[in-house]
């Protein structure tokens, strides 16, 4: 994400979309461990309840009573988490960070298998090669002087840029025996093969934004700059496998959001030829999505707090729950989901979401 994205996004006032109310019975949450710093991303595997936190470098196995087994230390970053369909394999993102000049220096996938076999899919190494988004564009185009002068006073970066080299893989899923994975750095969805060989599968278009007169207020921007669209960034926060056999995608808009920033969007992708369409915008701190078993799909709403549900491109609101960042549907037809502390002076947590029968 470029510094420019960031800064100018902070801003940003989309009315929210319209939520449909949601009927009783409400949703019941369920603490069950407050032993976390960043739980992520969630893992649901054959009764393990799996957390990528990013605040311990590891990736932990929930216990009874909320404690967490150390399953893999030493995962800089960890901030995804998924296993093959028979367990023998474990995939963890993992990132590393210089926070002096905010550049990410590692970036990739850790594939943990049978025997101690490890193996590293460097996809920072693979955005430097090829920087499958340096096609795009970012920013305004044709910018007067006037506008060009007072984005660049904000001292972000240039007005207009082509898409940068940044990888920072950050969510994980299984997709037979390779690996799809959502690059927040990059806007791209990589796949990598068993042995670790990245490709990319596809890259998610410019997210265009009409700076108001609240935005530039809010930036400090000259009047000049109302009206004007902004091109920002898609970034890659989850990547799940439906039952269709497609991809589903959410996406932030490239900077620092806010509850008013609702710029987040969900996507469907096409796992063998990268197309992809736009189900539903108008997300806040979309940073998390879980299918469920009858065609729902549930989106963690950071900024709002919330998760939203999502039937036939139709959104309401399933539950509040403060500080959400992960979300992820049990067989039994329960959310589990994780939550951060955003003043980052407590824990997080990991709570079961249940619905009661009617």
């Amino acid at each position: 994400m470029a510094a420019v994205t960031t800064a100018l996004v902070a801003g940003f006032t989309v009315a929210p979309a319209q939520a449909h109310q949601r009927s009783a019975p409400r949703p019941k949450v369920t603490v069950k461990s407050t032993k976390v710093v960043m739980p992520f991303n969630l893992e649901l595997d054959r009764g393990r309840v799996l957390i990528a936190d990013g605040g311990s470098n590891q990736v932990g196995q929930l216990r009874p009573g909320g404690a967490t087994r150390t399953v893999v230390a030493d995962q800089p970053g960890a901030s995804g988490v998924a296993t093959l369909r028979d367990g023998r394999w474990l995939a963890v993102a993992v990132t590393k960070t210089d926070y002096a000049t905010f550049t990410n220096t590692a970036s990739g996938l850790n594939l943990l298998g049978p025997r101690g076999t490890r193996i590293y899919a460097d996809t920072l190494a693979y955005e430097k090669k090829h920087n499958p988004d340096s096609n795009y564009f970012y920013g305004v185009r044709n910018a007067s002087k006037c506008v060009k002068d007072s984005i660049e006073k904000l001292g972000a970066g240039p007005v207009y840029y082509k898409g940068q080299v940044d990888s920072h893989s950050y969510s994980v899923a299984s997709y037979g025996h390779s690996w799809m994975v959502a690059d927040a750095g990059s806007n791209t969805l990589w796949k990598v093969s068993a042995r670790g060989k990245v490709s990319t599968l596809a890259v998610l278009p410019p997210a265009p934004v009409v700076i108001t007169s609240a935005i530039a207020k809010a930036n400090g921007l000259a009047a000049c700059t109302i009206g004007v669209t902004y091109l920002s960034e898609s970034v890659p926060t989850d990547v799940e496998v439906g039952r269709d056999g497609y991809l589903y995608v959410t996406t932030l808009p490239g900077g620092v959001e806010s509850p008013q920033n609702a710029q987040g969007a969900l996507w469907r992708v096409n796992p063998r030829t990268g197309r992809y369409t736009k189900i539903v915008t108008g997300f806040s701190g979309a940073t998390n999505l879980a299918l469920g078993r009858h065609g729902e799909i549930y989106v963690a709403e950071l900024y709002r707090g919330r998760i939203t549900e999502v039937r036939h491109g139709k959104k309401q609101t399933f539950v509040t729950l403060p500080g959400v960042v992960a979300v992820e549907t049990a067989r039994d037809g329960s959310l589990w989901a994780a939550t951060v502390d955003l003043s980052q002076q407590g824990p997080g947590s990991v709570v079961q979401v249940t619905t009661p029968r009617r």
